[in-house]
């Protein structure tokens, strides 16, 4: 009896099996719809729609639709260079304060430095434009850096190209609905000409922009996001600030992030558009192309998210294909550019939309914002396949998306300057985006989504079947990995 109890109680060798991994379960947590991504999305969209979207609505019509490009492009310059220093170090204050916080503060500044161009444009004030440079370079630097989080970091995997895209539309919609108030406002037959946009257009985009800082706070914790998938948000943040300033600094070293320094420096450079509208077309031709060039950004946001999500390629394939596709079409707008630019360098006209060659200089911006969009939706989709883990997304946005703010205060700053034709900012920028190519294909061929790593790691998770060593080890309680819980 006693031999047929220990028989019992002793684990048979030819019957045990080995410990299986199981997937996690999903909590369950009753469904809220302002929990999911979708929601999530259409905050940070509508933030980024009334607050930095009716900003480039401003700059869509070259020089915020100030007579002369130069004051504008000083406050810019500033408003980039200290948005460069925020977006740096952003994402130890995100990680600190929260996003939602972060947002909001990310959201205050743009109505100041658009009640600085009111009181310039309507009363010639200059103190004013300074000040809501400073305020709203502060609240841009925390503005990126929250929304590049949340939009990189809160869809699934699958779904990020169509998530950054609902988060472009709405930052795109922004200029589309500011220029079509300023084109409603100027189109009359005595906007022909070179000019200012009238005061009254400012004075709508203030009362807009001051929505965005309530709905900031509509944005949900990375802890409570609720993914269709049933996927959580990966957390990881540091203990203290000291701590999020010493992972800061380990992840500015990474090679990967110091070769792709060059192509965010590189992306929004060509800030000489802004110049180049108000050199050669009329008040209200300004504002139709601010009005209808956002188009042109749409539709090339829709079609490189439509291929980053295209499931029968990889990842990697689909990065490796856009990388190549990027390159196309800026070999085709530098090329048309320059062509239009040294026409109109010989004989500079001032158009209107009713001339004849107003469709072939406005062609020139259609362009440019068509490559730069697919060049930047290409971007953050490579960044967004690196880490799954949202503290640390944070900080590749913050440096990467610092750097492309430095980027734009040189070129702002180099565009106070009324050069001949153009030629300088053109050439400056084209030499810069040539030099990114190699390093950025560096980091293509380099690269190992994050969906694939992890797929390594699920295969050499798989259970094996169990051996008879293996069964005797388990038998006697020495299973394999027993300690290390």
């Amino acid at each position: 009896m006693a031999a047929s109890e220990a028989a019992v109680k002793r684990p048979s060798i030819e019957d045990v099996s080995l410990p299986t991994s199981r997937a996690p379960s999903t909590d369950d947590v009753p469904r809220k719809w302002y929990r999911s991504g979708l929601f999530n999305a259409f905050v940070i969209g509508g933030v980024g729609f009334l607050a930095p979207g009716l900003w480039n609505a401003m700059n869509d019509l070259g020089a915020a639709g100030a007579l002369d490009p130069y004051l504008v492009n000083a406050a810019n310059a500033l408003i980039f260079g200290l948005m460069g220093f925020l977006c740096m170090f952003g994402a130890p204050i995100a990680n600190r304060i929260g996003l939602a916080w972060t947002l909001f503060l990310g959201a205050v500044g743009y109505p100041i430095y658009s009640a600085g161009l009111y009181t310039n444009n309507r009363y010639g004030n200059v103190w004013f434009v300074l000040v809501g440079a400073v305020a709203c370079g502060v609240s841009a630097g925390l503005f990126w850096v929250s929304e590049g989080t949340v939009a990189l970091g809160y869809p699934e995997p699958g779904k990020r190209g169509k998530y950054m895209n609902i988060w472009l539309w709405f930052r795109t919609g922004g200029p589309m609905v500011g220029g079509a108030i300023v084109l409603a406002l100027n189109n009359s037959a005595s906007a022909k000409k070179k000019g200012k946009v009238g005061y009254q257009a400012y004075l709508v985009f203030i009362a807009l922009q001051c929505l965005a800082c309530p709905l900031a706070l509509a944005l949900s914790p990375p802890d409570k996001v609720q993914r269709s998938d049933g996927s959580k948000v990966i957390i990881k943040a540091d203990k203290s600030f000291k701590d999020e300033v010493k992972a800061l600094w380990r992840t500015s070293k990474r090679k990967d992030v110091l070769l792709l320094l060059p192509i965010f420096y590189a992306a929004y450079f060509n800030q000489y558009s802004g110049n180049f509208k108000t050199y050669y077309f009329g008040v209200r031709a300004r504002a139709l192309i601010g009005f209808v060039g956002n188009f042109g950004t749409l539709l090339s946001s829709q079609l490189i998210s439509m291929f980053l999500d295209y499931k029968r390629l990889s990842v990697k394939q689909r990065i490796t294909f856009g990388f190549y596709y990027v390159i196309a079409l800026h070999i085709l707008a530098w090329i048309y550019g320059w062509v239009i630019q040294e026409k109109y360098t010989r004989n500079p006209p001032v158009m209107d939309w009713e001339d004849s060659g107003f469709t072939r200089g406005f062609f020139v911006i259609i362009l440019w914002d068509f490559a730069r969009q697919s060049l930047q939706n290409w971007l953050y989709y490579l960044l967004a396949t690196k880490t799954d883990n949202i503290s640390e997304l944070s900080r590749f946005s913050g440096i990467l998306r610092g750097q492309e703010s430095f980027g734009q205060a040189v070129s702002f700053g180099l565009n106070t300057k009324k050069w001949k034709g153009g030629r300088v900012p053109l050439a400056v920028n084209t030499i810069l985006l040539v030099l990114a190519v190699y390093p950025t294909w560096l980091v293509v061929r380099d690269h190992v989504p994050v969906e694939a790593a992890d797929g390594i790691a699920e295969e050499n998770m798989i259970e094996r079947v169990p051996d008879l060593e293996d069964k005797k080890v388990f038998a006697k309680g020495e299973a394999a990995g027993a300690g290390n819980l």
